[in-house]
Protein backbone atom coordinates (compact mmCIF):
# COMPACT_ATOMS: atom_id res chain seq x y z
CA UNK A 1 0.00 0.00 0.00
CA UNK A 2 1.14 3.49 -0.85
CA UNK A 3 -0.26 5.74 1.53
CA UNK A 4 -1.76 5.69 5.10
CA UNK A 5 -3.53 8.84 5.98
CA UNK A 6 -4.16 8.56 10.76
CA UNK A 7 -6.27 10.53 12.29
CA UNK A 8 -7.72 10.59 15.79
CA UNK A 9 -11.09 11.60 16.57
CA UNK A 10 -11.81 14.12 19.49
CA UNK A 11 -15.30 16.30 19.08
CA UNK A 12 -14.82 16.12 15.63
CA UNK A 13 -18.12 15.62 14.74
CA UNK A 14 -18.60 18.72 12.67
CA UNK A 15 -15.68 18.56 10.28
CA UNK A 16 -15.31 14.56 9.94
CA UNK A 17 -17.92 14.61 6.62
CA UNK A 18 -15.51 17.24 4.86
CA UNK A 19 -12.31 16.00 6.58
CA UNK A 20 -13.15 12.46 4.89
CA UNK A 21 -13.95 13.93 1.87
CA UNK A 22 -10.75 16.13 1.22
CA UNK A 23 -8.49 13.27 2.50
CA UNK A 24 -9.81 11.06 -0.08
CA UNK A 25 -9.77 13.48 -2.67
CA UNK A 26 -6.08 13.94 -2.52
CA UNK A 27 -4.90 10.42 -1.00
CA UNK A 28 -7.03 9.18 -4.93
CA UNK A 29 -5.50 12.07 -6.68
CA UNK A 30 -1.91 11.10 -5.24
CA UNK A 31 -2.26 6.95 -5.53
CA UNK A 32 -4.41 6.51 -7.93
CA UNK A 33 -6.51 4.69 -5.16
CA UNK A 34 -4.08 2.75 -3.39
CA UNK A 35 -4.56 4.17 0.03
CA UNK A 36 -6.51 4.15 3.19
CA UNK A 37 -7.71 6.16 6.09
CA UNK A 38 -7.61 5.53 9.51
CA UNK A 39 -9.39 7.19 12.07
CA UNK A 40 -8.70 6.34 15.59
CA UNK A 41 -11.85 7.21 17.96
CA UNK A 42 -10.35 8.60 21.43
CA UNK A 43 -13.60 7.78 23.30
CA UNK A 44 -15.23 10.90 22.14
CA UNK A 45 -18.09 12.23 23.87
CA UNK A 46 -19.68 13.02 20.47
CA UNK A 47 -21.10 11.03 17.65
CA UNK A 48 -17.99 10.85 15.98
CA UNK A 49 -17.75 6.84 16.17
CA UNK A 50 -21.60 6.60 14.28
CA UNK A 51 -20.57 9.53 11.80
CA UNK A 52 -17.58 7.30 11.57
CA UNK A 53 -19.22 4.06 10.46
CA UNK A 54 -21.28 5.50 8.35
CA UNK A 55 -18.88 6.38 6.47
CA UNK A 56 -17.19 3.05 6.57
CA UNK A 57 -20.29 1.26 4.58
CA UNK A 58 -19.63 3.62 1.78
CA UNK A 59 -15.93 3.63 1.66
CA UNK A 60 -14.05 0.27 2.27
CA UNK A 61 -11.02 2.56 2.62
CA UNK A 62 -11.47 3.80 5.70
CA UNK A 63 -10.79 2.14 9.14
CA UNK A 64 -11.79 2.83 12.43
CA UNK A 65 -10.33 1.95 15.28
CA UNK A 66 -12.56 2.69 18.29
CA UNK A 67 -10.49 2.80 21.25
CA UNK A 68 -12.12 1.79 25.12
CA UNK A 69 -12.36 5.23 26.58
CA UNK A 70 -9.89 8.52 26.02
CA UNK A 71 -6.75 7.89 26.55
CA UNK A 72 -5.45 11.54 25.12
CA UNK A 73 -4.17 12.68 22.14
CA UNK A 74 -0.48 11.70 21.35
CA UNK A 75 -1.53 7.73 22.63
CA UNK A 76 -4.25 8.13 20.21
CA UNK A 77 -1.86 8.66 17.54
CA UNK A 78 0.64 6.16 18.30
CA UNK A 79 -2.52 3.70 17.94
CA UNK A 80 -3.36 5.17 14.73
CA UNK A 81 0.19 4.79 13.58
CA UNK A 82 0.31 1.09 14.63
CA UNK A 83 -2.56 0.17 12.33
CA UNK A 84 -1.08 1.96 9.44
CA UNK A 85 0.27 -0.54 6.47
CA UNK A 86 1.23 2.44 3.73
CA UNK A 87 4.69 2.90 2.61
CA UNK A 88 3.98 6.61 3.22
CA UNK A 89 2.01 7.89 6.24
CA UNK A 90 0.84 10.83 6.91
CA UNK A 91 -0.24 11.89 10.23
CA UNK A 92 -3.05 14.92 10.73
CA UNK A 93 -5.69 16.08 12.55
CA UNK A 94 -9.15 15.86 11.82
CA UNK A 95 -10.78 19.12 12.74
CA UNK A 96 -9.73 21.00 9.68
CA UNK A 97 -7.16 23.13 11.28
CA UNK A 98 -4.68 21.60 9.10
CA UNK A 99 -5.40 21.35 5.45
CA UNK A 100 -5.69 17.41 4.00
CA UNK A 101 -4.33 18.87 0.46
CA UNK A 102 -0.62 19.86 2.46
CA UNK A 103 0.15 15.87 1.76
CA UNK A 104 1.02 17.14 -1.90
CA UNK A 105 3.45 20.18 -0.70
CA UNK A 106 4.62 17.58 1.92
CA UNK A 107 5.11 14.51 -0.48
CA UNK A 108 7.38 16.66 -3.38
CA UNK A 109 9.62 17.79 -0.65
CA UNK A 110 10.28 14.56 0.48
CA UNK A 111 10.67 13.24 -3.12
CA UNK A 112 13.40 16.28 -3.79
CA UNK A 113 14.90 16.29 -0.72
CA UNK A 114 15.09 12.37 -0.64
CA UNK A 115 14.48 12.71 3.77
CA UNK A 116 12.40 10.79 6.02
CA UNK A 117 9.88 12.63 7.67
CA UNK A 118 8.34 15.88 6.44
CA UNK A 119 6.72 18.22 9.25
CA UNK A 120 4.18 20.94 9.27
CA UNK A 121 6.01 24.28 11.48
CA UNK A 122 3.40 27.34 11.67
CA UNK A 123 5.18 30.70 10.73
CA UNK A 124 2.89 32.61 13.39
CA UNK A 125 1.54 30.56 16.03
CA UNK A 126 -2.69 30.37 15.32
CA UNK A 127 -5.12 32.24 18.67
CA UNK A 128 -5.24 34.63 21.19
CA UNK A 129 -2.16 36.15 22.92
CA UNK A 130 -2.67 33.62 25.35
CA UNK A 131 -2.36 30.75 23.11
CA UNK A 132 0.85 32.18 21.39
CA UNK A 133 2.78 33.12 24.49
CA UNK A 134 2.55 30.12 26.43
CA UNK A 135 3.17 27.72 23.78
CA UNK A 136 6.21 29.63 23.60
CA UNK A 137 6.65 29.09 26.66
CA UNK A 138 6.00 25.39 26.51
CA UNK A 139 8.75 24.84 23.64
CA UNK A 140 11.59 27.63 25.28
CA UNK A 141 11.32 25.95 28.92
CA UNK A 142 11.01 22.45 27.83
CA UNK A 143 14.07 22.87 25.35
CA UNK A 144 16.41 24.53 28.38
CA UNK A 145 15.40 21.82 30.78
CA UNK A 146 15.76 18.81 28.46
CA UNK A 147 18.69 20.17 26.34
CA UNK A 148 16.80 19.23 22.83
CA UNK A 149 16.00 21.16 20.18
CA UNK A 150 12.45 21.06 19.31
CA UNK A 151 11.12 23.41 17.02
CA UNK A 152 8.77 25.70 18.40
CA UNK A 153 5.50 25.89 16.50
CA UNK A 154 5.26 22.37 15.53
CA UNK A 155 2.04 21.09 14.33
CA UNK A 156 0.71 17.53 14.22
CA UNK A 157 0.67 17.49 9.96
CA UNK A 158 3.77 15.35 9.19
CA UNK A 159 4.37 12.56 6.52
CA UNK A 160 6.77 9.82 7.30
CA UNK A 161 8.53 6.79 5.53
CA UNK A 162 7.61 3.29 6.62
CA UNK A 163 11.16 2.80 8.09
CA UNK A 164 10.43 6.03 9.87
CA UNK A 165 7.28 4.79 11.65
CA UNK A 166 8.58 1.48 12.62
CA UNK A 167 11.42 3.29 14.58
CA UNK A 168 8.68 5.48 16.13
CA UNK A 169 6.69 2.44 17.33
CA UNK A 170 9.67 0.84 18.54
CA UNK A 171 9.49 3.27 21.94
CA UNK A 172 7.81 1.49 24.67
CA UNK A 173 7.30 4.13 27.15
CA UNK A 174 3.47 4.61 28.88
CA UNK A 175 3.88 8.49 29.21
CA UNK A 176 3.84 9.67 25.64
CA UNK A 177 4.99 13.12 24.44
CA UNK A 178 4.61 12.90 20.84
CA UNK A 179 6.75 16.13 19.96
CA UNK A 180 9.90 14.62 22.06
CA UNK A 181 9.20 11.51 20.49
CA UNK A 182 9.02 12.31 16.98
CA UNK A 183 12.71 14.37 18.01
CA UNK A 184 14.84 11.62 19.45
CA UNK A 185 13.61 8.74 16.85
CA UNK A 186 16.14 11.06 14.48
CA UNK A 187 16.76 10.42 10.52
CA UNK A 188 16.48 13.03 8.00
CA UNK A 189 13.62 15.72 9.54
CA UNK A 190 12.91 18.45 7.59
CA UNK A 191 10.19 21.28 8.04
CA UNK A 192 7.72 22.85 5.74
CA UNK A 193 5.91 26.21 6.44
CA UNK A 194 2.57 26.02 7.20
CA UNK A 195 -0.84 28.58 8.11
CA UNK A 196 -2.89 26.45 10.75
CA UNK A 197 -6.54 27.66 10.62
CA UNK A 198 -9.02 28.51 14.16
CA UNK A 199 -11.86 26.15 13.18
CA UNK A 200 -12.64 25.55 17.11
CA UNK A 201 -11.02 27.15 20.99
CA UNK A 202 -7.97 25.19 21.62
CA UNK A 203 -8.69 22.03 24.41
CA UNK A 204 -5.80 22.49 25.78
CA UNK A 205 -5.96 24.90 28.93
CA UNK A 206 -3.00 26.53 30.80
CA UNK A 207 -3.84 23.86 33.58
CA UNK A 208 -3.71 20.80 30.65
CA UNK A 209 -0.39 22.50 29.34
CA UNK A 210 1.30 22.57 32.52
CA UNK A 211 0.88 19.27 33.07
CA UNK A 212 2.05 18.33 29.48
CA UNK A 213 5.48 20.10 30.31
CA UNK A 214 6.07 18.54 33.89
CA UNK A 215 5.28 15.33 32.00
CA UNK A 216 7.33 15.87 29.08
CA UNK A 217 10.80 16.98 31.04
CA UNK A 218 10.19 14.18 33.56
CA UNK A 219 10.10 11.93 30.58
CA UNK A 220 12.84 13.15 28.84
CA UNK A 221 15.45 14.48 31.05
CA UNK A 222 16.74 14.34 34.59
CA UNK A 223 17.68 17.48 35.03
CA UNK A 224 15.24 18.73 37.56
CA UNK A 225 17.13 15.71 39.73
CA UNK A 226 20.61 16.76 39.36
CA UNK A 227 19.90 20.30 39.92
CA UNK A 228 18.52 19.69 43.41
CA UNK A 229 21.82 18.41 44.24
CA UNK A 230 23.16 21.47 42.86
CA UNK A 231 20.72 23.72 44.68
CA UNK A 232 21.52 22.00 47.80
CA UNK A 233 25.12 22.48 47.39
CA UNK A 234 24.40 26.35 46.71
CA UNK A 235 22.16 26.51 50.20
CA UNK A 236 24.87 24.87 51.99
CA UNK A 237 27.64 26.76 50.85
CA UNK A 238 25.48 30.40 51.91
CA UNK A 239 24.44 28.55 55.18
CA UNK A 240 28.46 28.45 56.10
CA UNK A 241 28.82 31.56 54.82
CA UNK A 242 25.81 32.89 57.39
CA UNK A 243 27.57 30.81 60.13
CA UNK A 244 31.13 32.44 59.55
CA UNK A 245 29.45 36.20 60.07
CA UNK A 246 27.40 34.55 62.98
CA UNK A 247 30.30 33.26 64.70
CA UNK A 248 32.44 36.80 63.85
CA UNK A 249 29.56 38.93 65.71
CA UNK A 250 29.31 36.69 68.76
CA UNK A 251 33.22 36.47 69.16
CA UNK A 252 34.78 39.89 68.25
CA UNK A 253 32.14 42.32 67.75
CA UNK A 254 30.00 41.10 70.65
CA UNK A 255 26.94 42.83 69.41
CA UNK A 256 23.37 40.97 70.38
CA UNK A 257 22.02 40.01 67.19
CA UNK A 258 18.48 39.64 67.04
CA UNK A 259 17.59 37.50 63.93
CA UNK A 260 13.94 36.29 64.59
CA UNK A 261 12.83 37.61 61.44
CA UNK A 262 15.59 35.92 59.51
CA UNK A 263 15.47 32.48 60.98
CA UNK A 264 11.55 32.53 60.25
CA UNK A 265 12.07 33.40 56.72
CA UNK A 266 14.48 30.90 56.30
CA UNK A 267 12.28 28.11 58.00
CA UNK A 268 9.95 28.80 55.73
CA UNK A 269 12.37 28.73 52.94
CA UNK A 270 13.75 25.77 53.44
CA UNK A 271 10.80 24.02 54.54
CA UNK A 272 9.17 24.85 51.11
CA UNK A 273 11.79 24.27 49.05
CA UNK A 274 12.47 20.30 50.90
CA UNK A 275 8.89 19.83 50.06
CA UNK A 276 9.35 20.97 46.92
CA UNK A 277 12.31 18.73 46.05
CA UNK A 278 10.29 15.78 47.59
CA UNK A 279 7.71 16.26 45.18
CA UNK A 280 10.03 16.27 41.78
CA UNK A 281 11.81 12.74 43.44
CA UNK A 282 7.98 11.57 43.68
CA UNK A 283 7.10 12.88 40.09
CA UNK A 284 10.24 10.85 39.12
CA UNK A 285 8.90 7.69 41.09
CA UNK A 286 5.91 7.86 39.69
CA UNK A 287 7.53 7.71 36.04
CA UNK A 288 9.11 4.61 37.56
CA UNK A 289 5.73 3.24 38.84
CA UNK A 290 3.49 3.07 35.67
CA UNK A 291 6.72 2.51 33.19
CA UNK A 292 7.41 -0.81 35.42
CA UNK A 293 3.34 -1.98 35.26
CA UNK A 294 3.80 -2.39 31.92
CA UNK A 295 -0.01 -1.65 30.88
CA UNK A 296 -0.80 -1.00 27.54
CA UNK A 297 -0.62 3.03 26.57
CA UNK A 298 -4.47 2.46 24.62
CA UNK A 299 -6.91 -0.64 24.75
CA UNK A 300 -8.80 -1.19 21.38
CA UNK A 301 -12.53 -1.92 21.58
CA UNK A 302 -12.91 -2.96 18.10
CA UNK A 303 -11.46 -1.84 14.46
CA UNK A 304 -14.23 -1.43 12.46
CA UNK A 305 -13.67 -1.77 8.75
CA UNK A 306 -15.84 -3.12 5.25
CA UNK A 307 -13.30 -4.77 4.17
CA UNK A 308 -12.88 -7.01 6.98
CA UNK A 309 -16.47 -7.34 8.35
Amino acid sequence: MKLSIVATLYHSALYLNEFHKRASTVAERMTGGDYEIILVNDGSPDNCLDLALSITEIDPKVVVVDLSRNFGHHKAMMTGLAYAKGDRVFLIDSDLEEEPEWLEAFALQMDQELCDVVYGVQQRRKGGWFERWSGLFFYRLFNALTGLSLPENIVTARLMTRRYVLALLSHKEREVFMAGLWHITGFDQRQHGVVKHSTSESTYTFQKKMSLLVNSVTSFSNTPLISIFYIGILISSFALIYIVYLATNWFLLEKPLSGWTSVMASIWLLGGMIISFIGVIGIYLSRIFSETKQRPYTIVRQVHAKSID
